[in-house]
């Protein structure tokens, strides 16, 4: 009955007409952001965290999470149209989407994605809803020794899965674990890195330095690059998969999913790496793993549906645990924390009106999505004709603004083009900015989570080591980093 009880809640608030007006908002930015290669769901959170400061939790949480899920459905039309990922997601659907559509067959494409994601981000939701008030009330259980043995594995899973260097992987991890300690010591009182500044007493704003790192890089990258974007011609007619469309791809379909839920749970998982292990065993699993390449449907169900699944599954550490999986959830966990909510084991009970509200609201943006998505086709279309030098202009602007209007301080603008200058320099070398953002959000936790457990041992810290859940965290953590040298 409490189960019930719980779901009538959540509908009655997501239905509410404010939060039904910013789910539309979110999947709609979303699905243009997924659509325009660019700036991406990360860069564009970060641009409108300012703006979510000034609603209520639970529409802010709705919207941004509108935007994650939305720009995984929009990714897949510049990646079939265009043969360019709109999002890093998509870049597998390039491999069949896109010659689908050289043979005509670019309505099949576009609509067995949309289908697909629809399909996969339902069922994926599904699962959320039955395994994240469980998960909580296991993690109820936890004390400070478990947190910060489960914050290291965090940081470790997401080093260890990175695209590039491990290495680089950890050095943005350690520097965002030192960017945290900025700002007057709550326990004693001092100053730590601020350099005589007083306007680093408080530390330094998440929303300038996410707005730096993913906006402002990727506007001074792109301005750089020349991108060749060849939009297909013709009318796009066929857009509903035909029988033999849905019999080839509804085994990818149901793999995708059940592979991208479970990725995306993981730290440093996501949605990247699953569409990329569900192409490789959809090519596996087939009949005809040598047209793969070509443009065969599964090769565009299979990826879209996992990484579909993957951005409904990233919520349960985030909510269960208080974790964020990758670099988007960091910013929704900072969001959530500025309006006093932590999430964690407590939230279903704390805030049952944010958990499930924003669980019930995912289902609402999915049929959104499904009825953006076909209908616009042509105006996603023209909205890749738009120049990235009008487009970009914009989204600087809009990026000091959003600076500013936090403390009205002029030094946050200042700190935010520094990180911009920086993750202009750091992409140069190929360095990825989602360890950095995880440790920076977590790194407070992580320390108060130490000090609390040092404080229990009177500084011994065999408490992580002769406590269970704390000591296999630690074990698979030490695993991960040991694989990773010898083998």
């Amino acid at each position: 009955m409490e189960f019930l009880g719980n779901l009538s809640l959540g509908y009655q608030v997501a239905f509410s007409a404010a939060n039904l007006l910013y789910c539309f908002i979110g999947v709609f930015i979303g699905t243009l952001v997924g659509v325009l290669p660019g700036i991406g769901p990360a860069g564009t959170i970060s641009l409108l965290l300012p703006v979510s400061y000034g609603i209520s939790p639970v529409a802010a949480i709705i919207m941004l999470a509108g935007i994650y899920y939305g720009s995984q459905y929009g990714g897949s039309t510049t990646s079939i149209l265009v043969n360019i990922p709109g999002e890093a997601a998509s870049v597998v659907t390039c491999l069949d989407g896109y010659k689908m559509a050289r043979q005509g067959r670019a309505g099949a494409a576009l609509g067995i994605a949309a289908f697909g994601s629809f399909i996969a981000g339902t069922i994926g939701i599904i699962f959320l809803m039955f395994l994240a008030q469980p998960l909580s009330e296991i993690a109820v259980r936890f004390g400070p020794p478990e947190y910060f043995s489960l914050m290291i594995l965090a940081m470790t899973i997401v080093t260890f899965l990175a695209q590039r260097s491990m290495i680089q992987a950890i050095i943005m991890a350690v520097l965002g674990v030192a960017l945290s300690q900025i700002g007057i010591d709550i326990v004693t009182g001092h100053s730590r890195f601020t350099f005589g500044l007083q306007n680093l007493e408080d530390g330094i704003k998440l929303v300038p330095l996410v707005m730096g790192l993913f906006g402002i890089s990727e506007v001074l990258t792109n301005l750089e690059e020349s991108v060749d974007r060849t939009i297909l011609q013709g009318k796009i007619k066929g857009l509903l998969p035909n029988l033999k469309d849905w019999m080839d791809s509804i085994g990818a379909i149901l793999r995708g999913t059940l592979l991208g839920f479970f990725l995306g749970i993981l730290p440093g998982g996501g949605v990247i790496i699953s569409s990329f292990v569900s192409y490789a065993v959809e090519k596996r699993v087939s009949k005809y793993p040598e047209k793969f390449g070509t443009g065969v449907i599964e090769g565009v169900a299979g990826p879209e549906s996992a990484n579909n699944s993957a951005s409904s599954s990233a919520f349960i550490p985030l909510f269960s645990l208080g974790i964020p999986s990758n670099a988007v959830m960091a910013l929704l966990l900072g969001a959530l924390m500025v309006h006093g909510v932590i999430p964690g084991p407590l939230l279903h009970r704390q805030h049952p009106d944010i958990f499930w509200g924003t669980i019930m609201s995912m289902y609402i943006g999915n049929f959104m999505l499904l009825i953006l998505n076909l209908p616009l086709i042509g105006l996603w279309v023209k909205l890749l004709k738009v120049p990235y030098r009008i487009l970009f202009p914009f989204i600087l602007f809009f990026s000091i603004i959003g600076s500013y209007s936090i403390d009205n301080s002029v030094f946050d603008i200042f700190v935010m083009l520094l990180f911009g200058t920086m993750g202009y320099v750091l992409r140069k070398f190929q360095y990825e900015f989602s360890p950095l953002v995880l440790a920076f959000i977590l790194g407070p936790m992580l320390e108060n989570s130490l000090r609390q457990s040092l404080l229990v041992t009177r500084g011994s810290f065999s408490i992580f080591f002769t406590r269970p859940v704390s000591a296999t965290c630690l074990g698979i953590g030490g695993l991960l980093l040991l694989s990773s040298i010898f083998f």
